[in-house]
């Protein structure tokens, strides 16, 4: 189904589509007008010689500088190399491909001024597969995603890198290949192609996706963990969850008590604790949080997707041209920065969970570290010590860098959102997220293996042996001690997968329901 660039109707979902699956993208026919009468009005100002940031004057701390007519075009072409000053290895296609959707998005209000011959060529590019060749770091996340968005922009003038048909050639070629036009560019459209977050938003929406489903996995594991811990799920009614009234801890409770339905814990037939610790009882609560916080920033991103991220802007109905602060990402930046933090909030708990169940005197009759022949055998004594490093490498990575500002362009820039290292590191912390939570999912399934094959087996929910099912599909029981390095990446492999998540809600229904 193609995603239509309309300006104002893009969600996370389409972004990913377009992103991952090579969604086809079209231009909004409404939209094609609004850049067209922006375009016009723009061509109008050139020609009576107004004075125009970014079109007829130099940019940042040169802003006062007004360039001559012969200068106009030329200046757009060294705008786009001096900008492309990236470093570090290609990012993603994943991440470039959603930047461009973005960028086209940004033009298609029409208030940016480009010809719309610019905007075709980034959705051309989209549907042909083209993928520009941009480093990794270099955005300080204002004036927009000045050095990546540039290094997109480079295969406007037929020059730069990119990947096309499974190798990297000359734009020039892949362009020619494709039956693609050059556009080239004239007055404005360099500035137009590049200023806005669209880079650290792209990514932003990418990571917002997949941190939920990551965190229905980490719900998952919870309820695999109080089965095998036998906790008192009186906590998790829903009733407690609505006399507070956070949709999140709502949502969070209904999610585990899915996952648990239909065993013997659930449906009360096993002896358990008056009250348990706060990393089996408020789990909840913690989740919970964890999905408002997504959900605001989800919110602020698709907010930013549709907005108009460009300076300066055209206002065609009333022949008005603004500059302002447009392409400032501290608006993305804020919020990703906390879901950085409530990734890393929800690894702890994992980690506490992980924990009584490998400490005989928490784990409420499981054997010493999850093995049945302690002393001889450690049996998971070390997968916790890989999920502690982890852990606190994220605790570093959760520092804020919205507060990180370091002034640029002669004090002309002194506040910049560097909202492109909060994307990057949010990209690690999910990544170690991935581990932890496959670490817990580990020691639980041994945990529940090992409370069936003890005098006392009881049934266990239907998530639960769903998740189980899969997890022994790709690691076994440990019987004896092994490598365990092993069984650590293929449960991070299948977390980030989302096999686990498919099997359990194929059985349930959808766990954010």
């Amino acid at each position: 189904m193609t995603v239509l660039v309309d300006g104002h109707s893009l969600r996370v979902g389409d972004l990913v589509r377009v992103a991952r699956e090579n969604e086809r993208v079209e231009l909004h026919p409404e939209a094609l007008g609004r850049i067209r009468a922006c375009r016009a009005m723009l061509e109008k100002k050139i020609a009576a010689h107004e004075i125009m940031y970014g079109v007829n004057t130099g940019i940042g701390e040169f802003s006062e500088v007004v360039l001559t007519d012969d200068q106009v075009k030329d200046f757009q072409r060294y705008l786009i190399y001096n900008h492309s000053a990236g470093i570090g290895e290609p990012a993603p296609i994943e991440h470039v491909r959603a930047a461009m959707l973005l960028r086209a998005n940004v033009h298609a209000h029409g208030n940016s001024g480009c010809r719309p011959e610019i905007t075709q060529a980034f959705l051309d590019m989209l549907n042909h597969g083209i993928t520009p060749e941009v480093c990794v770091k270099g955005s300080v996340g204002a004036s927009g995603d000045l050095a990546p968005m540039a290094q997109i922009a480079l295969c406007l003038l037929g020059e730069g890198r990119v990947q096309y048909q499974g190798r990297w050639m000359p734009s020039r070629e892949a362009f020619q290949q494709a039956g693609i036009p050059v556009p080239g560019l004239q007055a404005r459209d360099g500035l137009a192609a590049i200023n806005g977050s669209n880079f650290l938003t792209g990514m932003s929406a990418l990571l917002l996706y997949d941190t939920d489903r990551w965190l229905r996995q980490a719900e998952i594991a919870c309820g695999m963990s109080l089965e095998a811990l036998k906790a008192n799920m009186k906590p998790y009614t829903l009733r407690l969850f609505q006399a507070r009234g956070f949709p999140g801890g709502v949502r969070s409770a209904r999610a585990v008590q899915k996952v648990v339905r239909g065993g013997d814990l659930a449906e009360g037939r096993l002896k358990v604790k008056v009250q348990d610790a706060y990393s089996m009882r408020s789990s909840p609560n913690i989740i919970g949080a964890a999905h408002d916080a997504v959900k605001w920033a989800r919110e602020q991103v698709e907010i930013e997707m549709n907005g108009v991220g460009d300076n300066p802007l055209f206002f065609p109905d009333d022949n008005t041209q603004l500059s302002g602060a447009n392409f400032q990402g501290t608006p993305v930046a804020v919020p990703m920065d906390m879901v950085g933090s409530v990734i890393t909030m929800v690894c702890v708990l994992s980690e506490r969970r992980m924990n009584r169940l490998n400490n005989p005197a928490l784990s409420v009759g499981l054997p010493p570290f999850l093995t049945q022949n302690p002393g001889m055998f450690s049996g998971l004594m070390l997968s916790q010590y890989t999920a502690d490093m982890q852990i606190v490498e994220q605790r570093i990575l959760s520092v804020p860098a919205s507060i990180q500002s370091i002034p640029a362009a002669a004090d002309q820039e002194d506040f910049v959102s560097m909202g492109m290292n909060t994307a990057l590191k949010n990209l690690q912390i999910l990544d170690n997220a991935y581990g932890v939570l496959g670490i817990e999912f580990l020691a639980a399934a041994q945990a529940l293996d090992l409370r069936e094959r003890s005098k006392e087996p009881y049934g266990y929910g239907e998530g639960t042996n769903a998740a189980r099912k899969v997890i022994r599909d790709h690691v076994a029981f440990l019987d004896v001690d092994r490598p365990l390095f092993t069984d650590h990446n293929a449960m991070k492999a299948l977390v980030r997968s989302g096999d686990i998540l498919r099997a359990v809600e194929a059985r349930t229904g959808p766990l954010d329901a």
